[in-house]
C-alpha cells in the first residue's frame, strides 16, 4: 500500500517509447498486459514509486509516475518486458514536470497518436488509471491531473473537429480492405478478438463493407456471442479457431495475447489470405507472416493512410492546443494553491484558538452590541480564510498572512 504521495511537479516523470522511434515489432517487446501491469504495481514500492499508471497501446508504452528520477521508472517497467532495459533506454524519451504534464494532455487529445485525433486513446487512459487506482496507486494529486486531461479531451472533442470523421486504426483497416480486395461477396471474414478495437472493427466492417459474412471468435465466448447478436453476425468457440482460419480469406486480429494466436500451421497451404494484425505485440507467428500465401498488414502500415478527413483534423490542431494550455494553467493554479494549504490551515486554527481565549473574547465582545453565535463565528473565520486564499493566489504573497487575517477578523 503506497504511502504519502508526492506533490512536487518536478518529481512527475513520463518515460516511454512510441511509434516515432520504434516499429510495431519493437514496441511489442515492451507491451504490458494486465498480469504484467499487476506485477509492476506490486514491485513499485521497491523502486520508491508510490503513484503511477502505465499506458500500453498499439502506438506506445509509457509509464507515468512520481519518482526520485526517471531511471527508477524505466527499471521498474523493464522488469516485466521481453525487451531489455539497455535497448529501452536507447529508444525511450523522458519528460518531467510541466513538459510531462503537457505530453499527457497531448496524448489524451489524440495529438500524439499515429492517426491524428484518434479518440480511442482516451478510453485506454481511463482503463489504465482505473487499474492503478484499484491497486491504490492513484492519489488525490494524480487524480486531479487525470481529471484535468479528461476534461480537456472532452472539450476538444466537443468544440473542435480534431476527432471528426471516421479515421482510426480500425477504420483504416476497412479502407485497406476496400482498396486491396475485390468482390467481397463470397469472401469469409474472421475477426479474432472482440475487445474495444475488435468491436469497432466489426461495426466498421458491417457499416462500410456492407457484408455480414463475418465470424467472431474471442477467448471469452460470451463476449463474441453478445457482439454477434448485436450486429447480426456469427460466432464460434476458440477451439474451432483452426477451422475458421482455414476457411477465411480475410482475418483481422485484435487480441491482447502475449503470445501469437495465429500460427504457421494454421495458414500453411490454406490458400491466399489477407491478415490485418491490430495487436501489439504481434499475434501472428513470424513463420506465418513470411509464408508466400500470406499478406500481413500491421498498425504501422495502416497509419500511413491519408485522406481528406486527416487534412481537416490537422487544421484543428492549433485550436486543440489553446484548450490544452487553458486546462494546464488551471491545473498549475490548483497546484500552486496547494502550497498555501498549510498556511491557510494554520491561520484558521489560530483564529479558532482566539475564540477560546477569555481575554480576547471579553475584549472583543465588549466592543460589540451582541454576542456572535457559533455559526456566525465559523462563517466569519471561513470568509477571512477565503479572502486570504484569494489574495495569496492573485498577489503571490505569504509573508503577512497571519497579521492581515487577524486584523480582518477583528475589524
Amino acid at each position: 500500500m503506497p504511502g504519502q504521495q508526492h506533490t512536487d511537479i518536478s518529481t512527475f516523470f513520463i518515460v516511454g517509447i512510441n511509434y516515432k522511434k520504434s516499429d510495431a515489432n519493437i514496441r511489442g517487446q515492451y507491451a504490458i498486459n494486465t498480469d504484467q501491469y499487476a506485477a509492476l504495481l506490486a514491485l513499485a514500492p521497491q523502486f520508491g514509486i508510490k503513484e503511477l499508471f502505465i499506458l500500453s497501446t498499439c502506438n506506445r508504452t509509457e509509464i507515468y509516475g512520481f519518482a526520485e528520477n526517471a531511471v527508477s521508472l524505466s527499471k521498474l517497467l523493464c522488469t516485466q518486458t521481453q525487451g531489455s532495459l539497455n535497448n529501452f533506454e536507447v529508444m525511450s524519451y523522458i519528460k518531467k514536470g510541466r513538459q510531462a504534464i503537457e505530453h499527457l494532455f497531448e496524448v489524451a487529445a489524440g495529438l500524439d497518436s499515429q492517426i491524428l485525433g484518434d479518440y480511442e486513446i482516451i478510453g485506454q487512459i481511463k482503463q489504465a488509471v482505473k487499474f492503478s487506482k484499484q491497486h491504490h496507486f492513484i492519489g488525490a494529486y494524480m487524480e486531479r491531473l487525470v481529471n484535468g486531461i479528461l476534461q480537456s479531451s472532452k472539450t476538444i472533442k466537443n468544440t473542435t473537429e480534431l476527432s471528426g470523421g471516421t479515421v482510426s486504426v480500425s477504420f483504416a483497416a476497412i479502407q485497406y480492405i476496400k482498396e486491396h480486395v475485390g468482390n467481397l461477396i463470397n469472401k469469409k471474414i474472421l475477426v479474432l478478438g472482440t475487445g474495444k478495437i475488435g468491436r469497432n472493427t466489426c461495426k466498421n466492417l458491417v457499416d462500410y463493407l456492407q457484408t455480414k459474412n463475418i465470424i467472431l471468435i474471442n477467448r471469452t465466448e460470451s463476449k463474441a456471442a453478445e457482439l454477434a447478436a448485436e450486429l447480426g453476425l456469427s460466432y464460434a468457440p476458440m477451439d474451432e479457431l483452426a477451422k475458421h482460419i482455414a476457411e477465411s480469406a480475410i482475418i483481422l486480429v485484435a487480441t491482447n495475447s502475449s503470445e501469437p494466436v495465429i500460427l504457421e500451421e494454421h495458414v500453411i497451404n490454406s490458400g491466399n489470405k489477407l491478415i490485418i494484425d491490430l495487436s501489439i505485440p504481434y499475434n501472428v507467428e513470424i513463420a506465418a507472416q513470411n509464408l508466400s500465401n500470406i499478406t500481413l498488414v500491421n498498425v504501422d502500415e495502416l497509419s500511413k493512410i491519408k485522406d481528406a478527413t486527416l487534412q481537416k483534423r490537422e487544421a484543428e490542431v492549433p485550436k486543440a492546443k489553446v484548450i490544452i494550455e487553458e486546462h494546464i494553467n488551471d491545473f498549475l493554479n490548483w497546484h500552486h494553491m496547494r502550497k498555501n494549504v498549510p498556511v491557510l490551515k494554520a491561520v484558521k486554527n489560530k483564529l479558532k484558538q482566539m475564540n477560546t481565549c477569555t481575554l480576547f473574547v471579553n475584549s472583543f465582545y465588549y466592543k460589540t452590541s451582541t454576542t456572535n453565535s457559533g455559526n456566525d463565528t465559523e462563517e466569519k473565520i471561513q470568509k477571512v480564510i477565503n479572502g486570504m486564499a484569494l489574495k495569496m493566489r492573485n498577489q503571490n504573497q505569504r509573508g503577512c498572512s497571519y497579521i492581515e487575517a487577524i486584523n480582518e477578523y477583528i475589524a
